[in-house]
This record gives structure tokens, C-alpha cells and sequence, in this order.
């Protein structure tokens, strides 16, 4: 056989195995979450140690973590797209949270170890997943949801179906309003079975989400009024990802609860790392209240 015929055998069996380990590597590189081992041994050194829980809803694996009094009124996070529980772990050990609350981050469906790389696109199906966390955790006590980036339609869809569950919401940078949603072209494509597998699994699970977003916020908007929970909304001046405006949108849209804007000029999206003390604030705020 000669040298040539083996380089032609073999330079697309080659080419096959390389870009077969470039995407095993993204998809590794671009999980955004914490293993059960590595968040027990983020609070090795903490006075109060975080629980990780697991139960099945349906078909759907549903992963959260709780640190805290159990007696104590309930603060639930919900993370963005992509992320995951541990997006909010720092807020798990903060003192001065868990002096007032107990403190639970939410693995969303397809994020963190909830069918990880399986969206569920439903904002109405997410809401129920979350409340089927509230149920198991509640008991007689008050509930605030904070919610970042799509995180911010979850917590509303929650308060709009749940009403009576609900006591206080913050909105994080939240993508509510659907005329200011970004056009981002490559959502369909990436959408389809031809690229999507290509995709690392929690980007995939991000656009199938984000892709079927902006119609259920349309449908969101005659349901506001039924939102009774105090809301705080936290918005920058600076965020390129979800458009300021959507602070104006909940004061404007939540019209049967009392909504106060805390809006930073300076400030960009990622306000649970680089502005952490008004999430704080806003859920102690809630809380006393």
C-alpha cells in the first residue's frame, strides 16, 4: 500500500477525531456549575453547611441547594442563561442572609445537574418546577425569589401562577419585555439538529430557551396584575445584554404590588459578582418588611 493511499485513509479519520475532542473539550470547558464534591468542600470551611437535594418531577431530575434556618422565611434564587446553582454560591454563605433567611439556589432545567443539556423552554412548565421546590421547603413562612437575567421572567411567571406563595421578588437584570428583546440572528440556526449537537450542552440548552422566549413574554403581559409580592427591580445603565428598559417595564406592568427601581448608570449584567451588596440589600429590604 502506498504512502499515499494510507495518508488519504487516515487524514479523515484524523480530521473526525480532532474536531470530536475540540467539541468534548468546549462542551467540558462550558458546563457553568459545581459538582456535589466541590460544593461540599466550598463550605468545608463555613459555619453553615450547604445541603444538596434531589427529587423527580415527572421525567425531570430537579437539583437545588439549601443552607440555613428552615424555620426562617424562605429567599429561592433562579439563575440566568446559561448557569446554574452554584452562580449564586456566594450568596449561600453570606452571613448577613442567613441571619434573616433561609437561603436555596435553583438548578433550572437543563442547567447544573437538573437533565443538564435538556431545556425546557416553558416559562409557565419552569414556574411549576420551581414552586414544586417551594412546596417541599415551605411549611408556614414568607418567600422571596430572586431572579437574574432569564432568571427575571421565571420569578415573574412563579408570582403570576402562584400569587398566594409569593411574598417578594427581585429582579435582577431581568428579560421581561418582549418588544426589547435583542434580534440575534443565530438562534434559529443554532436551534436546528443539524448544528445543535454541535453545541456544547449547556449553550444548547441556553438558545433553546432564550429562542422560544420573547412569544410566552407576550403572552406574560395581561397576566401582571396578578402579581401580589413586593418587587425590587436592580437594573444597569450598562448591561449589553438585557436592555435597561426592562426595569421601566416591570414598574410600569406590576400594578397590584409596590415596585422599586434601583438602577445604577455605571453598572453592566453581572450584577450578582460585581454588585453583589444590592441584591443583599434589596432581599433584606424584602424580608424586614
Amino acid at each position: 500500500m502506498s504512502l499515499n493511499r494510507i495518508k488519504k485513509m487516515w487524514l479523515p479519520i484524523l480530521i473526525f477525531f480532532l474536531f470530536g475532542g475540540l467539541l468534548f473539550l468546549m462542551d467540558s470547558c462550558l458546563q457553568f456549575r459545581m459538582s456535589k464534591s466541590e460544593i461540599d468542600q466550598y463550605f468545608k470551611t463555613k459555619k453553615k453547611k450547604g445541603t444538596v437535594h434531589q427529587f423527580y418531577l415527572e421525567d425531570r431530575r430537579v437539583n437545588y441547594l439549601t443552607v440555613g434556618d428552615s424555620l426562617k422565611p424562605m429567599v429561592v434564587f433562579v439563575h440566568g442563561s446559561p448557569g446554574s446553582l452554584s452562580a449564586f454560591i456566594d450568596f449561600m454563605a453570606d452571613t448577613a442572609l442567613l441571619s434573616k433567611a433561609q437561603l436555596i439556589s435553583v438548578d433550572r432545567p437543563g442547567f447544573g445537574y437538573s437533565n443538564f443539556g435538556f431545556a425546557e423552554p416553558s416559562l409557565e412548565k419552569q414556574a411549576a418546577y420551581v414552586m414544586s421546590i417551594i412546596e417541599k421547603q415551605k411549611g408556614n413562612r414568607r418567600v422571596i425569589l430572586v431572579g437574574h437575567s432569564l432568571g427575571g421572567p421565571v420569578i415573574c411567571r412563579v408570582a403570576i401562577d402562584y400569587p398566594e406563595s409569593i411574598n417578594g421578588l427581585v429582579i435582577v437584570a431581568g428579560s421581561i419585555a418582549p418588544d426589547l428583546e435583542p434580534k440575534e440572528w443565530f438562534r434559529a440556526p443554532l436551534a436546528t439538529p443539524c448544528l445543535s449537537w454541535m453545541v456544547p450542552r449547556s449553550l444548547r440548552a441556553s438558545n433553546k430557551e432564550i429562542y422560544k422566549l420573547k412569544p410566552q413574554l407576550e403572552e406574560m403581559i395581561p397576566l401582571y396584575p396578578k402579581i401580589k409580592a413586593n418587587t425590587i427591580v436592580i437594573q444597569g445603565g450598562k448591561d449589553d445584554l438585557v436592555h435597561p428598559g426592562n426595569a421601566n417595564f416591570a414598574k410600569k406592568m406590576i400594578t397590584n404590588a409596590p415596585v422599586q427601581l434601583v438602577l445604577r448608570a455605571d453598572m453592566n449584567h453581572f450584577v450578582p459578582w460585581t454588585h453583589p451588596e444590592l441584591i443583599r440589600e434589596a432581599v433584606i429590604a424584602l424580608i424586614d418588611k
